[in-house]
């Protein structure tokens, strides 16, 4: 074995129980939907990986259609597995997706079986795995039976090609719908990945009671408001190599308003006076909500990782820093 994670990678980050499941999830967990794709460079994603490790971040998160182009991501993950991972395959919890579109024809998107058990034996294959920890159905699809679509993840499980499934971007009663449906075929869901930051909150009244509810455990993707949380964007310029410059993920030029920005360099001042950077303050608001497994990152650089790590060691937020922070987002 050319190279040997951190002897003491177990002792940066706190696990939390995932629902009811009996796994635990780090509470940071690293996504490849950026910085993954055919156009990166493998050398800075492999150091990027090995560094998660090194920290104990043992979710890796991807889709079928994550790259650019679509499949490059998991392709990529395969090779880093080869290449450092693959020995270490029973420490960690590997995870991938569909519901977007992946190939033409009728039977390359939504929720049908056909789509969804090709689509994952498909992802397999790129990354050279027998089985992936978790399988999700990426969006509720309106036409197929959410009948349809939860029978195909319980054969998915049953066949041997995952361990646990999960639904993304589900509405609360569209959760509360699949996992009746999971649990009566005797396949419990165990698992919601929805976007939830400080200036993205609709899964607080909607989504959050039903996953206390139903025992399922909720992952927050874009905790950081793709990158809208950290210092990147705070003077109100746009770096060239920023996913807004770049039209890349959910945050666009227009989005970066005088508003927002006001509000992020309130919450920045917030984040410094108890010794944290900006995004270390978003991953704690994120992760004060007990139904919160995890908080999903993407990073384009190992110091990225590390200042998230550090975030899930710091101190909670108490009352009066909530109330404050309630303020802010709300002034």
């Amino acid at each position: 074995m050319s190279w040997q994670a951190a002897g003491d990678r177990y002792g940066a980050l706190p696990y939390r129980r995932c629902g009811r499941s009996g796994l635990r999830l780090p509470a940071v967990s690293l996504g490849l939907w950026h910085n993954f794709g055919g156009g990166d460079e493998l050398t800075r994603q492999r150091e990027i990986v090995r560094t998660a490790f090194d920290l104990g971040i043992t979710h890796f998160d991807l889709a079928n259609n994550y790259g650019p182009p679509p499949g490059s991501a998991e392709s990529n993950f395969g090779r880093l597995l080869d290449l450092d991972l693959r020995p270490y395959r029973d420490e960690l919890v590997i995870s991938t997706k569909a519901g977007y579109t992946m190939w033409p024809g009728p039977y390359g998107d939504w929720g049908s079986r056909k789509y969804l058990v090709a689509s994952l034996d498909q992802s397999l294959k790129r990354m050279g795995l027998d089985y992936v920890d978790i399988f999700y159905h990426h969006r509720p699809d309106p036409s197929t039976p959410i009948e349809e679509t939860m029978a195909a993840l319980d054969h998915i499980v049953r066949s041997g090609r995952a361990l646990y499934v999960g639904i993304s971007n589900y509405s609360g009663e569209q959760t509360r719908l699949a996992a009746a449906e999971l649990r009566r075929l005797g396949t419990p869901c165990i698992v919601n990945q929805s976007r939830y930051s400080m200036f993205v909150r609709q899964v607080e009244p909607d989504l959050l009671p039903v996953l206390a509810q139903e025992g399922i455990g909720a992952i927050a993707f874009s905790p950081l408001a793709q990158g809208l949380l950290t210092d990147r964007y705070l003077d109100g310029r746009l770096p060239a190599d920023s996913r807004a410059a770049g039209g890349v993920g959910f945050l666009r030029r227009e989005h970066i308003t005088d508003e927002r920005l006001r509000v992020a360099r309130a919450l920045n001042a917030f984040a410094q006076e108890r010794e944290q950077s900006l995004a270390q303050l978003a991953l704690r608001w994120v992760l004060r909500q007990p139904a919160v497994a995890t908080a999903l990152i993407g990073a384009s650089r190992p110091a990225q990782v590390i200042e998230a790590v550090q975030a899930a060691r710091m101190p909670e937020l108490d009352t009066a820093d909530v109330e404050a922070i309630e303020e802010m987002l709300s002034a």
